[in-house]
């Protein structure tokens, strides 16, 4: 039989087995990142397609952003006033995804550890692919590249598509704290 000194432990072994988990998945304090404007690839645009097309770009980075954050795998840092420079460099490069050296120096701008960069490549209306490449400032490493396939270019697939590669983001660092970093 258990001495009354366990029963007294118990109640907090207990809590401290359900913090381990959530101890394991929090990161560093200088896990900071900013997600860049998103880029879109498509060679047979539509014009009718446009505003949709735009409205879920922009509806990728948000769910980018706030899933990242949410799950503890960064601090999400706004770009704030870096974003006029970030318009500049979007002015000289046709995909910011492409331009490791734009990517680093608005991570700088923000200081940032990391910066994500992203893209949706529209093979047609049914194919359709969300990238991510997360990059590390100070060295210029890529540290991470991420793509999902969808099927149908419309909210829902979108949004299906960018909730698996949050997902999958988050198990894959649960399984290796390294993942992305």
């Amino acid at each position: 039989m258990p001495s009354p000194a366990i029963h007294r432990l118990l109640p907090w072994l207990a809590s401290l087995a359900l913090a381990l988990p959530a101890a394991a998945s929090a990161q560093p304090v200088g896990a900071t990142l900013a997600v860049l404007d998103f880029d879109l690839i498509e060679e047979h645009v539509d014009p009718a397609q446009a505003a949709d097309m735009r409205r879920r770009i922009l509806r990728m980075e948000e769910m980018l952003a706030q899933g990242l954050a949410e799950r503890g795998l960064y601090r999400v840092v706004e770009l704030g006033d870096a974003r006029t420079r970030l318009e500049e460099l979007r002015r000289q490069q046709e995909h910011m995804h492409r331009c490791g050296a734009c990517q680093v120096e608005m991570g700088r701008a923000v200081g940032t550890k990391y910066v994500v960069a992203g893209w949706v490549q529209k093979v047609s209306n049914l194919i359709l692919n969300i990238n991510i490449e997360l990059r590390e400032v100070e060295s210029d490493r890529v540290v991470l590249n991420k793509s999902v396939d969808i099927r149908g270019n419309n909210d829902r697939a979108w949004e299906h598509g960018m909730r698996f590669l949050l997902r999958d983001f988050a198990e894959k660092r649960a399984a290796n704290p390294a993942y992305g970093l």
